[in-house]
This record gives C-alpha cells, sequence and structure tokens, in this order.
C-alpha cells in the first residue's frame, strides 16, 4: 500500500507540475519613442548619452558637494532606503515558501483514552501520556502559485529600487534648484544695487542741478520716486535668497539655521557653456525610473494572475512525523516508544470556485490598469522631456536678446544723461532711459536663473542621477 501511495503521488507530480497564468513579456514600446527628440536638433543639445553624475557638467566643486551631500543625508531617501529594505525582506518572506516547515513540540497529558478506537471493548485505565516530536511538511508547487508569487514579489522589490532610483535623481535635482534659486537671487540682487547705484547718482544730479536754479522740483521728484520703486525690490530678493538658503539646508540634512554660508555669497546661477548631450528616446526609457517601476509594477500584477489562477488547482503538501509516545517520561528513549508517519494531505476549495474566478478576474483588471499605467508612464517620459528641451532652447534664445538689449539700452542711458547735463534733452528722456535699463536687467536677471532653472528640468526629465552608488 506504501508503495502505491508513493508512486500515485510521483505521477501525480510529474504529470500535474506546471506553472499556470500567463508568462510575461515585455511591452517595450516601438517607434517613435525609440527615435532621436524632436526637440534636439537645435545645436544646444547632442546625441550623445547624459552622464550620471550631470550636476559634474557644472564643474563647481562646492555644488557637488552640496549634491554628495544630500544624497547620503536627505530624510526622501533614507523613507526611499527602508522602503527597499522591506521589500526585500517581503521577499525573502516569499521565497521561504519553496522551503519545507518544520515543527518540534512535546506534550504531557493525563486523561483516557478510548478503548473502542483501539479495538477495546473494555475502558481504558486513566493515566498520564508524554509526546516529543519533530513534524516537518514541504508543499508540492504543483501548477507554481509560489513560483507565481516569488515572480510577482522579485517585480516588486525591483519597482521599489526603481523609486529608490527616482528619489535620488529627485534630491540631485531638487538640491542643485536650491542652489541656483540661491544663486540666481544674489544675481538679482546684484543688478537692483547696481541700478539703485546708478539712479542715486541721478538723484543727486538733479539735487544739484535744483540748488543750482537749472533744475526743477518736479526733475527731483521723480528720480527719488524711481529711486525708491528700485529699492523696494531689494527684500523681496533678500528673501527669495534666504528660503532658497533654507532650502538647501533641509536637503542636506540639516536645520535651515545650519544653511551653507558660502552660497548666501554665491552672485550668478550654474550655467553651462557646452552642448547639452541628451541621448535618444530608447536610451529615455531605458534610464528613466518611473517608466522602470510601472514596467516592473506591470510584470508583478501579471505574475499575481498566476497566483490567483493557482487557487482553482488543489494544494498538495508532503508531511512527516518522528517522535516518541509513552506512559511514562523514563520510557520516552525505549524502542517501544518511537513512532513515526508519513503522507500526503490533499486540499481543494471546490465548493468556492466562484471565489477563486472572481480573484483572477481582479488580478487580470489589475494588470490592465498596469499595462495602462506603463504606457502612460513612458509617453508622459517623452512629452516631459520634449517640453523641458524646447523651453530650455527658447529661454536660451531669450537670455541672448535680452543681453543685446541691455547692452543698447546701457548705451542709450549714458547719451540720455549726458545730453541731459549739456541742457540739450529734458530730464524725462533721462528717467526713461534709466527706468528702460533697470527693467531690462532685472529681467536679464530673472531670465538667466529661469534658464538654469529649465536646464536642471532638462536633466531631471532626461532621468539621470540614480547610476552612482550611494557613498556611506
Amino acid at each position: 500500500m506504501k508503495h502505491i501511495l508513493l508512486s500515485a503521488l510521483s505521477a501525480l507530480a510529474l504529470a500535474g507540475c506546471t506553472t499556470v497564468g500567463p508568462d510575461y513579456r515585455s511591452p517595450a514600446p516601438g517607434a517613435p519613442a525609440q527615435n532621436p527628440f524632436l526637440s534636439g536638433t537645435s545645436p544646444v543639445f547632442t546625441g550623445d548619452e547624459p552622464p550620471g553624475r550631470w550636476w559634474s557638467l557644472y564643474d563647481d566643486p562646492l555644488l557637488d558637494r552640496l549634491v554628495e551631500e544630500a544624497l547620503v543625508a536627505n530624510t526622501d531617501l533614507r523613507v526611499a532606503a527602508a522602503n527597499l529594505a522591506q521589500a526585500r525582506a517581503v521577499l525573502r518572506e516569499v521565497r521561504s515558501g519553496r522551503l519545507p516547515a518544520t515543527n518540534v513540540g512535546g506534550s504531557a497529558t493525563y486523561g483516557r483514552q478510548s478503548g473502542a478506537a483501539l479495538g477495546s471493548d473494555v475502558a481504558m485505565d486513566d493515566g498520564a501520556n508524554y509526546d516529543v516530536g519533530l513534524d516537518i511538511g514541504y508543499q508540492l508547487d504543483l501548477f507554481g502559485r509560489i513560483r507565481r508569487a516569488i515572480e510577482a514579489g522579485e517585480a516588486d522589490v525591483e519597482s521599489v529600487q526603481a523609486a529608490f532610483d527616482l528619489a535620488r535623481i529627485t534630491v540631485a535635482a531638487e538640491t542643485t534648484r536650491a542652489y541656483a534659486d540661491a544663486c540666481g537671487a544674489g544675481r538679482q540682487l546684484e543688478v537692483a544695487r547696481r541700478s539703485v547705484a546708478l539712479q542715486e547718482q541721478t538723484f543727486d544730479l538733479t539735487r544739484r542741478l535744483l540748488e543750482g536754479g537749472r533744475g526743477t522740483a518736479l526733475e527731483t521728484s521723480q528720480a527719488g520716486a524711481l529711486l525708491e520703486q528700485t529699492r523696494a525690490e531689494i527684500p523681496t530678493l533678500e528673501a527669495q535668497r534666504q528660503t532658497a538658503l533654507y532650502r538647501l539646508s533641509v536637503l542636506t540634512g540639516r536645520p535651515p539655521a545650519e544653511f551653507p554660508r558660502e552660497v548666501a555669497a554665491c552672485a550668478g546661477p550654474p550655467a553651462l557653456g557646452s552642448p547639452i548631450p541628451i541621448g535618444d528616446g530608447a536610451s529615455l526609457l531605458a534610464r528613466r525610473p518611473d517608466v522602470r517601476a510601472a514596467e516592473r509594477d506591470l510584470a508583478a500584477a501579471t505574475a499575481r494572475i498566476g497566483v490567483a489562477t493557482a487557487e482553482l488547482y488543489p494544494d498538495i503538501s508532503i508531511g512527516g512525523s518522528i517522535g516518541s509516545a509513552a506512559g511514562a517520561i523514563g520510557d520516552l528513549l525505549t524502542g517501544s516508544a518511537f513512532r513515526y508517519s508519513l503522507g500526503p494531505l490533499i486540499s481543494w476549495s471546490f465548493p468556492n470556485m466562484s471565489v477563486a474566478r472572481a480573484r483572477i478576474a481582479q488580478a487580470e483588471a489589475g494588470a490592465d490598469a498596469a499595462l495602462a499605467r506603463f504606457d502612460g508612464a513612458w509617453l508622459g517620459a517623452l512629452e516631459e522631456t520634449e517640453s523641458a528641451l524646447t523651453r530650455y532652447a527658447s529661454e536660451l534664445d531669450r537670455v541672448a536678446t535680452l543681453r543685446r538689449a541691455r547692452g543698447q539700452s546701457e548705451e542709450a542711458a549714458q547719451i540720455a544723461r549726458l545730453r541731459f547735463q549739456a541742457g540739450r534733452d529734458p530730464f524725462q528722456i533721462v528717467l526713461d532711459a534709466e527706468r528702460s535699463l533697470a527693467q531690462i536687467e532685472a529681467a536679464l536677471a530673472q531670465a538667466e536663473s529661469q534658464l538654469s532653472t529649465n536646464l536642471i528640468a532638462v536633466f531631471l526629465a532626461l532621468g539621470g542621477g540614480w547610476e552612482t552608488p550611494v557613498q556611506g
């Protein structure tokens, strides 16, 4: 009988050992996702692959140090690292389903056994019973429920890893942006103070002319009003710089009061003097962690269809037990007290098949949603990158135009002042020229800051920055 049972069980294992559910195939998009970027034809871009440490292109040692500090101490990255460790622990738990389960136990009871169960018509005597033993159980994964669960767990870990990489990219970009905002505000402050100094000279000139009988009170008041209007911009710019410094401090894991003092002296946003390497669509999708995460989520959802499908089939496990049982503790080690058992255990929730089929439908719907999210992720990545490239190239043209306008406005203001001093033009010409110069200089400083922000958005859209191992 024992040989027949084992032979039947072996035949069942060989005949039924399969992995149910769909096998995953990556739905990697083809053209146009693999083509060069539409906005990459500008001479400010190249088709070379962007470096992992893209912030090093600025050639700014202070920025490099701040980014590295943030990648070590940022609290969001610490949360992402903890989530990754948790996902890996969950995967280890799922993988343990392939291992036998063991249990060591012992009991000591007092009572009466059933005589009828032992084939006797006489009631048994009351007495003690002692039992110690080792139980071993192993689940036969005949239909791949455990294998599919492991596939899903591995995909989940890879998705959380991609989320960690995305957090790393975001921290690097936000640190660079905070640095650029602080330096950009410093640049705008410098421009505003230079405008104030120039307008102070004009105001003093009008007062001297008024005292000498050549000017009017109206001209002095107009010059003073323009001067105060320009001065009023300085507190706002100082606040912008200070809040950027506070943000930079928190990004690097320090309280706001410990902001890096050397950044407060920065008077110009970081900029690149060479074309920007951007790669192409194919490398973008391979590099973007959000696309990777969406693809891994789809793989996990597909594997869970197999987990749900396996519930349609019986669970089969093999169990064994060895031990010793006796009526006295001293007899536990005798040969007559030895016991063992071995046999299969089959369980099948046949009366509740509708529940299993409902779970399959849920898993299939989850996979359909994951596929839609994946398609949305890679389409969104391409759109975000194309838009970032377009905005950067357009802002670069705007900066160049404003720089030409500033040069012409400086010359116009100088000529107007000289002609006014010579008595050839009214003061209103000087006032308009200096107001125009102040506005153009402020617009240029703001455009340079926006250009730096747009460049950071380009690198963020390109998805680089996670390739460098975390130090610490």
